[in-house]
């Protein structure tokens, strides 16, 4: 990796937390400098402007979450195994320092749906692989005959992504952790009762 590279990445890695906590809109240019301890002109050497280091950083935080998702279900030999990190992961949010400012698919979404074209895509094309990637693990645990076989994959798909977004939505506005709690254990109920 180049210098500028290592550059490039340094600034990544070290203002994505900051916009997945403020959003697009709340972070200031002074947030970059002090959380990279780089000038503006360093920071704006590396990218054309704002909006790029956004794009980037959604790109990683976004990374980073699917990464441990990724390395809990490898842990796991079964389909329904894999499909339970969902609930535990987002259960113990807090103890994520990637999620505990929420989860940047759900902070992006309703910030950028009508203000950032750019972001919005990028929130979207990552519900877009998420789903993807349950359809796939789920029509796995069907082939294999771990899955009930008439289970309607995407009203499924759809429940559980709905239960995980809209549960992190209202503990982020009220500070209650109830809400996310009970759609977790009322998502792990639904998960396991996928088993044939």
């Amino acid at each position: 990796m180049s210098k500028a590279a290592r550059t490039k990445q340094f600034i990544i890695e070290k203002t994505a937390p900051i916009f997945n906590t403020k959003g697009y809109a709340g972070t200031s240019i002074n947030d970059l400098i002090f959380a990279t301890g780089l000038t503006k002109g360093s920071i704006y050497g590396n990218f054309d402007n704002k909006d790029e280091v956004a794009l980037a950083a959604f790109d990683y935080n976004f990374m980073r979450v699917n990464l441990y998702i990724k390395s809990q279900m490898e842990t796991q030999s079964s389909v329904i195994g894999k499909l339970l990190v969902y609930p535990q992961t987002y259960r113990n949010f807090l103890q994520l320092p990637f999620l505990a400012a929420g989860c940047p698919i759900t902070n992006t979404s309703t910030e950028a749906d009508d203000t950032h074209p750019q972001l919005r895509s990028k929130a979207s094309a990552a519900f877009s692989y998420w789903r993807k990637s349950l359809e796939f693990l789920i029509n796995k645990g069907i082939s294999t005959g771990e899955i009930k076989a008439d289970l309607p994959v995407q009203e499924f798909i759809s429940v559980l992504t709905s239960l995980i977004q809209g549960s992190f939505m209202q503990t982020k506005v009220t500070g209650n952790l109830n809400a996310l709690y009970e759609s977790m254990d009322f998502l792990e109920k639904m998960i396991r009762n996928l088993k044939a």
